[in-house]
């Protein structure tokens, strides 16, 4: 191989160069995180999720070169939908975040090592799913199925039906077998206390938001299956989305409500995507570029609608009693 395009249509190369993207950048971020001792501003967040963001964008190009026009809307397509999901997994962080008083200087190193303990996870979560689905393909339209079913749930629920941290199975199994401190410690997540080993707050509050991200996984990742059969670019897509997601918290943590048709607009793509894999048992194909654009234009038209029409007074009087 002579050439650095020959090296990269090697699936090795393609995963090592894109862990070497993701490992310099989590590097940066923990640089980053020791040198800040009082949480990420707005700006900071913004130029963050910008650079997430361009790195995406410039790994979809490296796969248009590589993949081809097909496999780049694939990409980009499974992209939009885990980033679009991700907005739902900060709305639950906040209520965490305050559930458990977590200070406002530790929520970057909170969300930093969450965050990556969910991406593992969900490499576990994808290889399997490929392992499934490569030798068992009716499990395909059972996702169908399933993406339908969670559409709907989505699209009627009401607003009371929020996570409620102090229900959370983990929190009562931490609670149950494992000592556990009430204090932050200076940002520590173990300390001793009269010679016992006790795992302090942020502890508990990290392994919530690691295990929570994969409850919402179930929906994304056979989403992506959807999508597309490419392991890597539902990985690459995947994760890209993921990483970004602290610094999205601290850019629409105080806006995220704003957005009130996204959930809408999330549930109407599931259940496209949905439909998009049912249909394919009658041999009925639908082009990845068009599932692309109406992804985009569903979602685009959610926030749309989110800013042109106002909450109504009694919606109003409904958050506020909240």
């Amino acid at each position: 191989m002579n050439s650095i395009s020959e090296l990269l249509h090697n699936p090795i190369y393609q995963y090592g160069f894109f862990m070497l993207i993701i490992l310099t950048s989590l590097t940066l971020d923990i640089l980053y995180l020791r040198r800040n001792k009082v949480g990420m501003r707005f700006k900071q967040a913004l130029f963050q999720s910008a650079c997430w963001i361009s790195l995406a964008v410039a790994y979809g190009y490296i796969i248009y070169l590589e993949k081809g026009r097909a496999a780049t809307a694939e990409y980009f397509s499974a992209y939009i939908m885990e980033y679009s999901l991700s907005m739902d997994n900060i709305f639950v962080f906040i209520l965490i975040l305050n559930f458990f008083k977590v200070s406002d200087k530790y929520y970057a190193l909170v969300l930093f090592w969450g965050i990556l303990i969910a991406i593992i996870l969900r490499l576990i979560f994808i290889s399997a799913g490929s392992a499934i689905v490569s030798q068992f393909h009716w499990v395909l339209y059972f996702f169908g199925a399933f993406l339908i079913y969670t559409g709907y749930k989505i699209l009627f629920t009401k607003e009371d039906d929020e996570f409620d941290p102090a229900k959370s199975p983990v929190y009562k199994l931490l609670n149950k077998y494992m000592p556990i401190s009430d204090t932050e410690a200076g940002g520590r997540f173990f300390i001793r206390e009269k010679g016992k080993r006790l795992a302090t707050r942020l502890f508990v509050v990290i392994v919530i938001i690691a295990t929570t991200d994969i409850v919402f996984a179930l929906d994304s990742i056979p989403a992506a299956f959807a999508i597309t059969r490419d392991s890597m670019l539902i990985i690459t897509s995947n994760i890209f989305a993921v990483i970004g997601l602290r610094a999205m918290f601290f850019m629409l943590s105080n806006a995220v409500t704003m957005f009130r048709f996204l959930q809408q607009g999330i549930s109407l793509v599931l259940m496209f995507i949905g439909i998009k894999m049912l249909i394919q048992y009658f041999d009925i194909h639908i082009h990845t570029e068009i599932s692309l654009l109406v992804i985009i234009a569903t979602l685009c038209l959610s926030i749309a609608f989110s800013v042109l029409i106002k909450p109504s007074d009694t919606h109003n009087k409904h958050k506020a009693s909240h």
